[in-house]
């Protein structure tokens, strides 16, 4: 799905892009993330964690198809969890990806 990942580059340029845990549970609690995106490969541990924290303050959890690894050469970082701050950038990457929670 090389398009979700060129919408999330194009999205960490625009400085709209929030990665790693602690980075977006705090986007999360401040009400800025409109979406949070996992990738596939994420430790249960955290996919639970982000879960539970998304559901709590009903922002919208989505799990993208790539990995670690596909988000690090694409974004020249390795994050499992992203957070998306932006309303535009976050309905374009909601087209593309299928809800893990019943937001």
């Amino acid at each position: 799905m090389a398009d979700i990942m060129n919408l999330l580059s194009i999205c960490r340029r625009a400085g709209k892009l929030t990665l790693g845990m602690d980075e977006v549970k705090g986007t999360v609690r401040s009400g800025k993330a409109y979406i949070v995106l996992v990738t596939k490969d994420l430790a249960e541990r955290s996919k639970n964690e982000i879960t539970r924290i998304c559901e709590e303050y009903e922002t919208p959890l989505y799990e993208i198809p790539e990995s670690m690894y596909d988000v690090g050469t694409s974004l020249g970082k390795v994050y499992g969890i992203m957070s998306v701050t932006d309303a535009g950038f976050a309905k374009a990457a909601k087209k593309r990806l299928t809800s893990t929670s019943p937001k």
